[in-house]
């Protein structure tokens, strides 16, 4: 059983949603995410999604593409991510799981990045812009290096491609909310909550659903849903944005606001 798998067994039994917030690796640089990091989980998050910046990230909205922006002017490279990835073992416990884009992956090599990822102490991979014929490729040689590939489904896909899709995902299907990008939505989607059943119905893989989760209300509402997860990017992204332009600390930032997610997704 791969970590990300044991993590949702566990929070199966626990009869837990698990909480995975996104970050932007590098943003404002990397040691502020090595210590956003360690924060999110003693804040109470169950896994972390950490992406890899990205000139092109056509899934993202504004505040993650400024993210990634603000990381590439850092001198953020994958390279770097995975060494910060690497230095925190030992100390980090909760599964990562890298979000990347095609390009970088297939200029490294896939076996290559698999290799250096799992080296580093990376659990998993979501690769957005990877149609499901290549992420079935790339699927077998990030297993083979003990790595779960995880794929997306969104609303609009249709239902025989969304049943081959969550029947090859690893460790968990992601579940896109809305037909757009990723962003702070103050409504989610009331047809999202069918599709969970959907999925769910066919047994296997854990359901966790991100784009547009914003407020420990709407994480509340994923999980009455029934999904395994609920994923938030932006409004964390944005808040500890917010936080460096005050001058005040990131890390601090990220587990304030993880904590009060964790707060919210536990209430009856």
């Amino acid at each position: 059983m791969t970590a990300i798998q044991q993590r949702f067994e566990t929070l199966r039994q626990q009869q837990s949603c698990a909480l995975m917030p996104f970050l932007m690796a590098g943003d404002p640089d990397l040691e502020a995410t090595a210590a956003s990091l360690l924060a999110l989980e003693a804040s109470g998050a169950d896994l972390i999604e950490l992406g890899i910046p990205y000139s092109d990230p056509l899934a993202d909205g504004p505040v993650i593409q400024a993210a990634a922006s603000r990381a590439l002017a850092s001198h953020t490279t994958p390279a770097r991510v995975l060494a910060m990835l690497s230095s925190l073992k030992g100390q980090l416990t909760i599964p990562v799981v890298l979000f990347t884009y095609s390009n970088p992956l297939l200029n490294k090599g896939m076996e290559a990045f698999c290799l250096e990822a799992a080296a580093a102490g990376a659990a998993g991979l979501v690769v957005p812009d990877l149609p499901l014929e290549e992420g079935e490729k790339l699927s077998a040689i990030a297993a083979s290096h003990g790595l779960d590939l995880v794929l997306l489904v969104a609303p609009t896909t249709p239902a025989e491609r969304m049943a081959r899709i969550h029947a090859a995902s690893r460790g968990f299907t992601y579940l896109v909310s809305v037909t757009g990008v990723t962003g702070v939505r103050t409504t989610l989607q009331e047809r999202v909550g069918p599709l969970v059943q959907q999925l769910k119905a066919q047994g296997g893989t854990p359901v966790a659903v991100g784009f547009g989760i914003a407020t420990p209300e709407q994480a509340r509402r994923v999980r009455d849903w029934g999904a395994d997860g609920a994923i938030v990017g932006s409004a964390l992204v944005k808040a500890m944005a917010e936080a460096h332009a005050a001058g005040q600390p990131v890390a601090a930032a990220a587990g304030r606001f993880c904590a009060e997610l964790r707060q919210g997704l536990d209430q009856p």
